[in-house]
């Protein structure tokens, strides 16, 4: 059986993941991580509110409309500067995705046929 070798770039690329890793865990859960968890989700509710705020203004939305109203959205918080443009993209991408599911919670409910009863 070979033996598998990892080369020098993806060592550095898995040593660059955990450190990473151990970072935001740090950051979440650390000593002041009550108050960082805090922030995170006051920019994130607070962004989700402003686009649900555009989407009732503009009435019924196609796919491209959303995520029109989503990429504005994002450029205001990035131009703000006050959350990482990095982790506004990721979270921009996860509402984007959001789309088809948005779908199916709004799609009309499909009609019950009524059985008719006959007399005998």
């Amino acid at each position: 059986m070979k033996k598998k070798e990892f080369s020098t770039t993806k060592l550095m690329a898995l040593g660059a993941g955990a450190a990473a890793l151990a970072a935001s865990t740090y950051y979440f859960f650390g000593p002041a991580g009550k108050i960082h968890r805090q922030k995170a989700a006051g920019w994130m509710i607070k962004m989700k509110g402003e686009i649900v705020e555009r989407l009732e203004e503009a009435g019924e939305v196609s796919e491209a409309a959303y995520h029109n109203i989503i990429d504005s959205v994002l450029a205001s918080y990035v131009t703000a500067g006050k959350v990482a443009p990095a982790e506004l993209q990721m979270f921009a991408d996860t509402l984007k995705g959001q789309w088809k599911n948005i779908l199916k919670s709004v799609a009309t409910p499909k009609k019950k046929v009524a059985k008719k009863v006959s007399k005998k």
